[in-house]
């Protein structure tokens, strides 16, 4: 009996240090090279498969200087005013949420800043649960030890998800405005922005006034947000 209580112990363990040399590996080959898919873009069309929807992955990986400034600013004002200065973690943000999870009784808000959201896509999947918290900041801090910020930043513009098999800004900038990311203006990066926490709701509902007011508010915010030290735009 103790015997098997022991490998019921050494199993999960060995998986935790298995999948975790795994992820650090690939944030070093990621450092130079662009992700083929992400962990989070194999969940979705899974998931889009089993719905019985024939959506159709749209990635389309450009480089840092190929997505406007505008867009990056926007981001910025919406998802993590701090990004340029932290160490991956929005310690006040992360306070926060937990406060609002613990009167809601279950894991709503993560206070999760534009590193952990890359860590999430890149490598686990939409659950909310402590434990993924708990594995999305391992990775962070993985990630922010050994890659720089505009290239994490870099990352994120490419594999976030806009809209139903929509994966990246230049996905994104050709199916909402028939242009490219680097011709983004800065209405267009503002409203696409406003699309990041709920993609998939507002490609249900396109005309929702929370999108427009959200989008309002991040123009207001964008003239004030801090890109990464190392972009030179």
């Amino acid at each position: 009996m103790l015997r098997i209580l022991k490998w019921l112990i050494a199993l999960p363990v060995a998986g935790f240090i298995l999948f975790n040399a795994y992820v650090y590996g690939n944030i070093i080959t990621y450092r130079a090279v662009a992700p083929h898919q992400t962990a989070f873009m194999s969940m979705r069309m899974s998931q889009f498969q089993q719905e019985g929807r024939s959506e159709t992955l749209d990635y389309r990986w450009v480089p840092y200087e190929r997505i406007s400034t505008n867009l990056k600013k926007a981001l910025i004002a919406s998802e993590d005013a701090k990004f340029a200065d932290h160490d991956g973690f929005d310690w006040s943000g992360i306070q926060n949420a937990i406060k609002r999870n613990q009167k809601s009784g279950e894991v709503k808000a993560g206070g999760s800043t534009i590193s952990q959201q890359l860590a999430k896509n890149l490598f686990l999947n939409d659950s909310r649960s402590y434990i993924r918290k708990a594995e999305e900041a391992a990775i962070t801090a993985m990630m922010e030890a050994v890659t720089d910020k505009d290239r994490i930043f870099e990352l994120y513009l490419n594999t976030i998800e806009w809209h139903y098999g929509v994966f990246g800004a230049e996905a994104a900038s050709q199916y909402f405005y028939k242009k490219p990311a680097a011709e983004l203006t800065k209405q267009q990066a503002a409203k696409l922005a406003a699309r990041v926490p709920a993609p998939l709701f507002y490609a249900e509902n396109p005309k929702s006034k929370r999108l427009c007011g959200k989008t309002n508010v991040i123009l207001r915010r964008m003239g004030s947000a801090e890109l990464p030290a190392s972009d030179t735009e």
